[in-house]
């Protein structure tokens, strides 16, 4: 596929269009030219398909046809880095905007001029003239939300933003608030077909998520993630899925926090498998050591935080692990979308997903009508997350299997309490009838498998984490506070105990 990082001066040609770029900038432009000023334009399409090229080709002939320059906002220094690269392979003169340009006295001999969003908001706060005669503002990666403090300095200009993903990272600030229209580019689908990225294969393993915390960002904390994936269960899971499904393969693995990836790095190391962990902390000197290794290893496994979902480009990673799980479905395709590059001898790659994200958000390549998600962001969310309601509230407890020989007398449906809840409802029954039932359940399992008094106690006991698990999923039903949560269950245990206590006595 496309390789977006090529440096500088490489070539003397420009890098050709492939049909469906070369589509995309004739029907993005032709819409730019009939935009009124200060109108502003979304352009969608999946990462690996060519963004930067694509809106590179765009400011050349905007440039070419209006004579006014194009800015170019980046929230990362390795993509401004790539989007100047790219721009000079066209012949643009471009001016990279980094913390060590203060002042630009003389900016005729600049056609364009990359900048991070932070840097370029600095230098206009103190003056907001810094850049002159911007016609057209292009905005990579464009559902992050710091790109908005910007959007004020520059009036009678066109805005186009690009993203793979169209849904804001802030909720409360959707995109159609600032861009009027939405181009959709072509589909992942579309583009594994005509053999311009792999086809992901998914390889899901469950994980109880019931202990995973959403912060105020509406996504999973690090800390949660940080007690779960360090245990020792985890930790064998993921070696375990390594072994099963990616060994011998240039993989990639995903973490939410630092000591995670440290954890990894060590049970992997143990196994004398050849891995690196890379986070945020190293400089700049150990981040390109590393990621020279990381590309010379022929089956080398790289740990790290979620540092590479842009930016970053290895055309021969062949496995992708999520060790995490994540609401954001842009990271979701962010970090998926890393192993999607094609060579010529690599048309497949594999996805293994820790953190039930696949069931969170489909598989990767399933269609999305993004029109949708851009007009009614609101609807999407609430129609994903209410049907979807997360992994932990559509399953039921899964008993260890030691447990689970305890209670062969018993049938092994699963008791979903979100169903229930939900057809207590279409009954017009109170909601409490589900704790009810499931208080009936588990009386049954425990009277079914006990032979006696203390038989019966000890199962009860046995199935403690179960009567937890349930009891918080009907909390999250009901949108029940913690502290109540924690007196329900109080209420169904000893309910449970008197029940067992007066059928064993009798």
């Amino acid at each position: 596929m496309i390789d977006e990082t090529i440096p500088t001066g490489t070539t003397n040609e420009p890098r050709k269009l492939y049909p469906f770029q070369e589509q995309a900038v004739n029907n993005i432009f032709n819409r730019l030219v009939e935009l009124p000023k200060n109108a502003n334009l979304l352009f969608q399409l999946p990462t690996g398909g060519g963004k930067t090229i694509i809106f590179s080709e765009i400011a050349k002939r905007y440039m070419e046809k209006f004579n006014r320059k194009v800015l170019i906002l980046t929230h990362r220094i390795e993509l401004s880095k790539q989007t100047s690269d790219v721009l000079a392979e066209l012949g643009i003169n471009n001016k990279v905007i980094n913390s060590e340009v203060k002042q630009l006295p003389q900016q005729s001999h600049y056609q364009s001029f990359t900048a991070l969003v932070e840097t370029l908001n600095n230098r206009l706060q103190e003056n907001d003239q810094f850049l002159e005669d911007i016609g057209l503002v292009i905005v990579d990666e464009a559902h992050n939300n710091s790109f908005r403090k910007i959007f004020h300095y520059f009036n009678d200009v066109n805005i186009l933003g690009v993203t793979a993903t169209p849904l804001s990272s802030n909720k409360k600030l959707p995109l159609y608030q600032t861009y009027s229209d939405l181009i959709v580019g072509e589909s992942i689908s579309t583009l594994i077909e005509q053999g311009y990225l792999c086809e992901g294969q998914t390889y899901s393993f469950d994980v109880n998520l019931s202990s995973l915390r959403v912060g105020n960002n509406g996504e999973f904390t690090v800390g949660s993630h940080e007690m779960l994936y360090t245990q020792a269960i985890m930790q064998s899971k993921i070696i375990d899925a390594y072994e099963e499904i990616g060994k011998g393969t240039k993989t990639l693995i995903f973490n939410a926090g630092i000591l995670t990836s440290i954890a990894v790095y060590e049970t992997f190391k143990k196994k004398g498998l050849p891995v690196r962990h890379l986070d945020s902390t190293f400089s700049d000197k150990d981040r390109a050591e590393t990621l020279e290794w990381f590309r010379k290893t022929k089956n080398g496994i790289l740990t790290s935080v979620s540092i590479l979902t842009t930016g970053f480009d290895e055309p021969e990673v062949e496995t992708i692990m999520l060790n995490r799980a994540t609401k954001s479905l842009t990271l979701y395709h962010q970090m998926i979308g890393r192993g999607s590059r094609v060579l010529p001898n690599k048309k497949t790659f594999k996805i293994i997903d820790l953190g039930n994200n696949s069931r969170r958000f489909n598989l990767w390549q399933y269609p999305i009508d993004w029109k949708h998600v851009f007009v009614a962001p609101h609807l999407y969310l609430e129609h994903r997350y209410k049907d979807e309601w997360d992994y932990e509230l559509v399953n039921d407890y899964d008993l260890p299997p030691e447990i689970k020989e305890r209670f062969l007398n018993s049938s092994a449906e699963s008791f979903i309490v979100r169903d229930r809840y939900t057809m207590a409802l279409r009954k017009g029954l109170k909601p409490q009838v589900v704790l009810d039932e499931s208080l009936e359940d588990h009386f049954a399992r425990i009277k079914d498998n006990a032979s006696d008094f203390d038989e019966a106690f000890e199962l009860f006991n046995l199935l403690n984490e179960e009567m937890k698990y349930r009891v918080k999923q009907f909390g999250k039903c009901i949108n029940a506070t913690n502290n109540h949560s924690d007196w329900q269950y109080q209420t169904y245990a000893a309910k449970l105990r008197r029940r067992l206590l007066t059928y064993f006595v009798e």
